[in-house]
């Protein structure tokens, strides 16, 4: 089931737009982006979990290891992205880089505390407080930015931000 925090800020990213799913695992969310219209880039290293993906309209997959391999994107431009329970820093430029104009960063993973609920529990693995504001902040519009305790939809402590490339009020969805 796709997260809250993602279908809320879905509907800001360009109707139509290209949407890069990074490190989507069986794609959750690449089926909510792919039903509301968008051609979706559905990438992650775990061949068996993007050839269900592989059929859906608008859906084109992509096996790539994004930690060892150089960054596949560099020549492409995405109106959105969306990076769920995925967190390797080095990534950080290549974001907004590949971010086209007036484009959508959704991102919500586990940060610091999470250790108390199980997995991930290794502290390369968790956000630092603040840590998706200081690495997107300056260089993205912030639209929404939250950090803390969650019940739902298992009991975890997650970072999220949805944040615009551009200047300017976002409208709110």
């Amino acid at each position: 089931m796709p997260s809250d925090w993602v279908r809320r800020f879905a509907a800001l990213i360009s109707p139509a737009g290209s949407v890069l799913d990074l490190a989507c695992g069986h794609g959750r969310h690449t089926r909510l982006l792919a039903g509301l219209g968008h051609s979706v880039e559905a990438a992650d290293r775990d061949a068996d979990a993007l050839a269900g993906l592989a059929s859906l309209p608008g859906v084109t997959i992509r096996q790539a290891d994004l930690e060892n391999a150089p960054w596949p994107y560099a020549d492409r431009r995405f109106d959105g992205i969306v990076v769920s329970n995925y967190l390797h820093r080095p990534l950080f430029p290549h974001l907004v880089a590949v971010l086209a104009e007036g484009g959508v960063l959704i991102c919500e993973t586990f940060m610091l505390g999470n250790e108390r609920f199980g997995r991930p529990s290794n502290p390369d693995f968790l956000l630092r407080p603040n840590e998706l504001l200081e690495a997107f902040g300056a260089r993205l519009h912030v639209v929404a930015f939250e950090q803390g305790e969650v019940a739902q939809p298992k009991p975890a402590v997650v970072q999220r931000l949805c944040a615009i490339k551009g200047s300017g009020p976002a409208r709110l969805p």
